[in-house]
């Protein structure tokens, strides 16, 4: 048997397999310092985890709704309404298993082969996986580091066409850690405003600020009924592993994304979305902390990288990832995190896991401790001193 034709067009997701090996070399005894895979080093907080206990001892272990539990619908709503400054009703929000089915549903409910999808280049490689499965024709725009990895915007009103169907954004940004101005998004919601497009902005990240606050592209006038808003609880809340996220859609997508949902999952398990009450209308204070230590690791963590020779490392404005440049290494992107790996044990990922945009770059995640990434940093000054002495 062969496999259909349209999974060759199906990429993956790098940080899983890099973290695969990662945990071979530690099976075979070598240290490694994790720096790979995107995601907080923080336990959920407990006053969550014990209204998902509760929930479990009260039954909610059965089916719930297709769109989730309307109480949690409704905490959503009232959270991004409060959050962005717009008003949400709950009638437009999908709780979802993961983040990952707000990128999926939308795009198949939407995309013809054909259809043009303006997405980020370096980003998170399920958008241009996606828009490839689906016969759409992806149109990458390079995240420019002068602009802090934002869009030309030039460049970016010369790649709309007839043919546009979808434009993602995303801000705070993985991997390069960038939060697009105002100004930017301001420009570009006009550019889109009376257009037959659709923009999927994945605001995973929207807490995690560090100077400016992100701004989403619904608040613009005429974008709420194009806009796709896609969170979840994976970042800020530490609950990776619990797969729950949402999507606030425009009305008419929403029945679309409900029968994709019943069609693949049936729902969204009932006790871990009791424990998703409790993290939107619970204390924040931990949140908060968690992401007060993150800005200062990123503060000390890249001041360190920037006294690496051939490493220039901007300064992230949010997200947990440290994305330098390092042209001045003379290395490629993807040999060099190979070697790291390999030679010095640190696990990282190559920008162009994210996009061909991502050559010349490296992908750290400095949601670790404080003495892994001096540990790290080390490594890699031992690294290139061993390497030029060579």
């Amino acid at each position: 048997m062969k496999l259909a034709e349209s999974m060759s067009r199906l990429g993956t997701e790098t940080a899983f397999e890099v973290l695969v090996r990662a945990k071979g070399l530690e099976a075979q005894g070598r240290s490694i310092i994790h720096l790979e895979i995107g995601e907080p080093d923080f336990d959920t907080p407990k006053h969550i985890t014990e209204a998902a206990k509760s929930a479990l001892d009260e039954g909610w272990t059965h089916y719930g709704p297709t769109q989730g539990h309307p109480e949690l619908r409704e905490a959503i709503a009232e959270y991004v309404s409060s959050t962005r400054g717009i008003d949400v009703n709950p009638a437009h929000v999908c709780v979802v298993p993961g983040g990952k089915p707000i990128i999926f549903f939308p795009m198949m409910a939407l995309l013809n082969p054909g259809d043009e999808v303006i997405y980020p280049n370096p980003s998170f490689p399920i958008y241009e996986s996606m828009i490839n499965y689906l016969g759409a024709t992806p149109v990458p725009m390079p995240l420019v580091e002068s602009r802090g990895f934002s869009f030309d915007l030039d460049l970016f009103e010369s790649k709309l066409t007839s043919k546009t169907k979808m434009v993602i954004l995303n801000s705070p940004a993985n991997p390069t850690g960038g939060v697009m101005p105002e100004e930017d998004i301001a420009a570009i919601a006009g550019l889109l405003q009376h257009r037959d497009v659709v923009v999927l902005s994945d605001e995973i990240y929207s807490r995690m600020s560090y100077g400016k606050k992100p701004v989403s592209i619904s608040t613009f006038p005429g974008m709420r009924e194009k806009t796709i808003i896609l969170d979840g609880f994976s970042k800020t809340y530490a609950m990776t592993g619990w797969r729950m996220g949402y999507g606030v859609l425009p009305e008419f997508l929403v029945a679309a994304v409900n029968k994709l949902m019943v069609n693949s999952n049936s729902c969204t398990a009932s006790f871990t979305q009791r424990a998703g009450i409790a993290a939107l209308r619970g204390p924040q204070d931990q949140a908060e902390a968690m992401i007060a230590e993150f800005r200062r690791r990123r503060d000390s963590f890249v001041a360190e990288l920037n006294t690496i020779p051939g490493f220039r490392c901007p300064m992230p404005e949010g997200a947990f990832y440290a994305f330098p440049n390092i042209e001045g290494t003379g290395w490629k992107s993807k040999a060099l995190a190979d070697a790291l790996l390999d030679e010095a044990g640190v696990a990282c990922l190559s920008g162009t896991a994210f996009g061909a945009f991502g050559e010349g770059y490296i992908r750290f995640s400095y949601a670790n401790s404080d003495e892994n990434l001096r540990d790290a940093t080390g490594r890699l000054r031992r690294f290139f001193a061993t390497k030029h002495a060579q």
